[in-house]
């Protein structure tokens, strides 16, 4: 058993609840503390190890946290999604930001092993190139939550240069889980339909027929996280966030493969605010970095995705 004791704050989130029951699957119920800001853990979550109530904003009470259970390691994934952030954008500055940089501060302070923050292929933009899109190109966000993220990844970035902080990043693409519930994020209608397509057999999509986005499976996004995380700390070669890739789809390509197994399956489109945030995004993504670096690949595609959504979710 690896001698970590890792914190995991957003633990609640579609992220958090299977990265931390991927995490004590390796390290020990025990050793792997789970925290969010909701009141009650999540169902998933329920005895399968020790959860915290805590506001990631709240510098004190995580200081605290990290005193009482000796954390070596800390995963950030609390944050507004982008959807939900341009609802409220100062709150979703605020949340996105204050949290990372305090516990930067803090993980310097402490000496923590490692810590792990996510970005999001919303850092990029309209100048941005749509297709096969480089891991170093033109970034120009649209939407706070893609500002957040690009800031926080030049902050993790000078935080290593500065003073060594092994911290580490992913560019996650859309994910797709049938374990707990989307965010509020733009590419959330790919979680929707599926759910949709058991319960009423229809779909409407806020995004048009033919938008193209990264997407992957949890299963993928979980594994490449960890696998980042353990690598070497001489393979990572990019201290602000890896590309990572694995499928871009669109609606109707979605709605086809779940065709193949609910045949009178039906969707219509009803475009909203998300559209335009969707328009400012890539349609794949160059993801070479990672695999040179640490040796990221993909497991899942359209069909297999969609074959264990609707084997899991009908269950």
């Amino acid at each position: 058993m690896k001698q970590e004791k890792i914190l995991i704050i957003g633990a609640c989130g579609q992220i958090g609840v299977e990265l931390t029951l991927a995490l004590r699957n390796i390290y020990g119920n025990n050793n792997v503390i789970a925290s969010d800001l909701r009141p009650t853990v999540h169902p998933l979550l329920a005895d399968s190890g020790p959860y915290y109530t805590i506001d990631a904003t709240d510098i004190k009470a995580v200081a605290a946290l990290v005193a009482k259970e000796s954390i070596t390691q800390i995963y950030l994934l609390a944050a507004l999604l982008s959807a939900t952030g341009e609802k409220m954008p100062m709150k979703a500055w605020e949340i996105n930001m204050d949290s990372l940089l305090q516990i930067m501060e803090l993980s310097v302070e402490k000496k923590l092993t490692k810590l792990y923050w996510p970005s999001s292929i919303a850092v990029f933009g309209t100048t941005t190139p749509k297709q096969n899109t480089p891991q170093k190109t033109i970034v120009e966000p649209t939407t706070v939550y893609g500002i957040s993220k690009y800031a926080g990844e030049m902050w993790c970035q000078y935080f290593h240069r500065r003073w060594g902080l092994d911290v580490r990043s992913l560019r996650y693409p859309g994910l797709i889980s049938w374990k707990s519930a989307p965010g509020g994020g733009t590419t959330d209608y790919a979680v929707e339909i599926y759910i949709e397509a058991l319960k009423q057999k229809q779909y409407t999509s806020f995004l048009s027929a033919d938008t193209y986005l990264p997407m992957m499976y949890m299963d993928d996004a979980i594994r490449g996280t960890i696998e980042l995380m353990e690598a070497p700390e001489a393979q990572i070669k990019s201290r602000m966030a890896y590309n990572l890739s694995a499928m871009s789809f669109s609606p109707k390509e979605i709605a086809a493969e779940i065709q193949k197994h609910i045949p009178d399956f039906k969707i219509d489109y009803a475009p909203d605010f998300r559209q335009a945030i969707a328009d400012s995004w890539p349609a794949s993504i160059d993801d070479a970095a990672a695999r040179q670096d640490w040796q990221w690949q993909h497991r899942f595609d359209l069909e297999k995705m969609t074959k264990a959504m609707l084997e899991n979710l009908g269950k």
